[in-house]
């Protein structure tokens, strides 16, 4: 499968491949009723059956051509080979979610978590969660290394009840990477395991902007879900992760917002009437 995956992937097809090619196809079936009153009935049937399956055909290679890089390519494309075999087994989440906002189509392609899954990775005592998303320009524009600004855009994790500006790509220690691949955009992510924060809401954001802030998100008083802010503008995307409850771990978020100096990970007591958390901390930079 990856092998015909990548070889479709090596085609180059026109901007208006698929259109000229369904006109063509239109065109023909056209021709092919005029000579129909020619043809005997088993003669046409069997011309009819040959074109559908003509059709079909090339739905099917259109479509494999189009197809996204699976989180283990993009991992192969960065040359992490056990982190490709972690995206292929068992435990890795698979979500494919699309939200289209601004210029974008933006798709959480899956997350896997583990131990001594990145060969660059000097932190070997603990796990990490790695995820891939997907970027692509609705109107069809490529998206190429040398003229996608990859640091005007942020793609963080976020969990509920905890202050954005908390928990964050920043203080978990996250490093990202992105690569163009047949005008698509991957990043891939990688940050202290999210599992520990599993007994209660994760996200996964991506925005245009820098470190969360209170003109970024929002945090609701009463359940401490997270959102956008109101007013704030440009392509944006906030996905539930589907997290295994039974791997949660709350005494360690409350070690991890502590050294943070931060209150219980339960909504803070000083959340304001917007949603948003005072005194929440200078994020640091992200490595």
């Amino acid at each position: 499968m990856n092998d015909y995956r990548k070889a479709f992937g090596e085609l180059s097809f026109s901007a208006d491949f698929q259109e000229r090619t369904a006109n063509l196809l239109r065109q023909r079936a056209r021709e092919l009723e005029k000579e129909r009153t020619n043809m005997t009935f088993n003669r046409t049937k069997r011309i009819a059956v040959l074109a559908a399956a003509c059709i079909a055909l090339l739905a099917v290679s259109v479509s494999a051509a189009m197809l996204w890089l699976t989180p283990a390519q993009v991992a192969e494309e960065h040359n992490q080979p056990l982190l490709a075999e972690a995206f292929s087994g068992p435990d890795a989440i698979a979500i494919n979610e699309t939200v289209e906002s601004g210029d974008f189509a933006i798709t959480l392609l899956g997350l896997v978590s583990g131990r001594n899954l990145d060969v660059l990775n000097p932190d070997l005592e603990k796990d990490h969660t790695y995820s891939v998303l997907a970027l692509r320009r609705l109107d069809g524009t490529p998206l190429e290394n040398q003229d996608f600004d990859f640091i005007r855009y942020t793609m963080t994790p976020l969990a509920a009840g905890c202050s954005p500006m908390a928990v964050n790509n920043w203080t978990l220690g996250a490093f990202a990477s992105g690569l163009a691949k047949d005008g698509v955009y991957y990043y891939l992510l990688d940050t202290q395991d999210l599992n520990m924060f599993a007994h209660r809401t994760v996200y996964l954001a991506f925005y245009e902007g820098g470190a969360p802030s209170r003109e970024i998100f929002s945090v609701n008083p009463e359940d401490g879900s997270i959102s956008f802010a109101e007013g704030y503008e440009g392509p944006q995307a906030l996905f539930p992760l589907p997290l295994d409850e039974s791997k949660a771990d709350p005494a360690a978020v409350s070690a991890f917002l502590d050294s943070l100096h931060q209150p219980s990970p339960e909504v803070p007591d000083d959340v304001s009437a917007d949603g948003n958390v005072p005194n929440a901390g200078e994020p640091i930079e992200l490595h």
